[in-house]
């Protein structure tokens, strides 16, 4: 922390009234301080024992399918496969489009949306054009204009389908 504050050793000992020898001990770890000493440290280095002390909660990072939102409709279903998303920078979801079924419209966005067939064949119709997909295919777009996707076949189709930033 005294780094982190660009303090010399002399510098936070006069801060805090304590000698240059007992913090170089204390920064190696041969010393301990009492609570008022670290108290008064910890003052002169702008902070306080309940900041010193508290601890970050780690974010998760892995995910599985309990932490799972899950959305049925009629012509598709839409699972959250990363809780709140809509606070990240993208969202990614996993849709299963009933056959011959649509799924909603992505309405123009400042932003990208990038899919990936799992399962089954769609078609990206997006600006008036039709672009085929087969599992193990990808699509890329940027949001300029809306676009959404549409299963011709006889079984569900599944894609993964991240936009940035969110907008599921």
């Amino acid at each position: 922390m005294r780094k982190a504050n660009d303090l010399t050793l002399d510098d936070l000992a006069s801060r805090c009234e304590l000698t240059k020898g007992f913090l170089s001990q204390l920064e190696r770890n041969l010393t301990m301080p009492s609570i008022t000493t670290l108290d008064d440290i910890l003052e002169a280095l702008g902070s306080n024992l309940s900041e010193f002390f508290r601890e970050e909660e780690e974010p998760q990072i892995v995910f599985g399918a309990n932490d799972f939102f899950v959305d049925e409709r009629e012509d598709y279903t839409i699972e959250w496969i990363i809780p709140n998303a809509q606070k990240n920078q993208m969202e990614p979801i996993l849709l299963t489009l009933a056959p011959h079924r649509k799924s909603q419209i992505q309405q123009a966005f400042q932003g990208e949306a990038f899919g990936y067939v799992l399962k089954g064949s769609v078609t990206l119709l997006r600006g008036g054009k039709k672009y085929r997909l087969k599992a193990h295919e990808t699509f890329y777009v940027n949001g300029a204009q809306s676009h959404y996707l549409y299963n011709q076949g006889n079984s569900e189709a599944k894609i993964l389908w991240i936009t940035t930033p969110p907008m599921f």
